[in-house]
């Protein structure tokens, strides 16, 4: 995604509504260009299109964000799922390419998910696996649980790998997310020193939210993302102290 348009969709994100021509003048592009951007950004889930103008949609939902690039994030749960031995307990703190990692270890009946994902345990409710559901202040909208109890939860809990979403990442500021409180169970979950793993597609790359993940790139272990990844960011992670895996 180039940089005109991973602009457009952090203005739209702190607007949630603006106009085309706003865009434009903003952007210093013709409002043809940005109505091309816009149904490009529509196509991808990123945000919706009204007459003359374009409006945020709702990121937390996490089903919503499943259908996007779906077929990409569930290669993304695969190879992820391949990095977890017999045995292990695994802390899957949320998103959407988590979930389908949650599904495809659920399947394994020697494995043992944490999660603060509400949603994640709702989607595995069907199988025999081993879960967690930490307590904690419960978000409707994301259905992630957060708050000190979580933070409390997760200071008492065992586990040897977790799985962290982002909302976004750019080279200047590294792993951040758009939820204060969820940014705060990331810190709790990489307090505890294990193994920890970003799982996230490249649509992620370039954006920028208001909270910092982990306070450096270097606070996690490995990054799994997508063979479609910008080649300059890639460039750039593989010359930081993380661990780097396309799928």
């Amino acid at each position: 995604m180039n940089a005109r348009r991973s602009e457009i969709i952090q203005i739209v994100n702190q607007r949630y509504r603006i106009t085309v021509s706003e865009l434009s003048e903003h952007t210093g592009v013709s409002e043809v260009t940005i109505r091309q951007d816009l149904n490009y950004l529509e196509q991808l889930g990123y945000v919706k299109r009204i007459h003359g103008a374009a409006v945020a949609i709702d990121n937390d939902d996490i089903a919503q964000q499943m259908e996007v690039r779906f077929g990409t994030k569930q290669k993304l749960a695969q190879r992820a799922a391949a990095l977890v031995e017999s045995g292990e307990t695994v802390m899957i703190e949320g998103g959407s390419a988590n979930a389908l990692l949650a599904r495809e270890l659920a399947e394994r009946e020697d494995v043992t998910l944490i999660t603060s994902s509400a949603y994640i345990a709702h989607l595995l409710r069907s199988t025999n696996s081993n879960i967690i559901l930490l307590g904690g202040v419960y978000q409707h909208q994301g259905e992630s649980l957060v708050g000190p109890l979580t933070r409390y939860c997760i200071e008492k809990v065992h586990f040897s790998t977790a799985f962290i979403g982002i909302d976004g990442f750019h080279q200047d500021t590294g792993f951040t997310s758009r939820d204060m409180m969820r940014a705060d169970v990331v810190d709790a979950i990489l307090a505890k020193q294990r193994r920890n793993i970003v799982l996230t597609d490249a649509s992620k790359f370039g954006l920028i939210f208001p909270s910092t993940l982990g306070g450096s790139i270097g606070a996690f272990d490995m990054l799994v993302t997508s063979q479609d990844a910008p080649v300059d960011d890639i460039e750039f992670l593989k010359k930081q102290p993380i661990e780097l895996i396309t799928a």
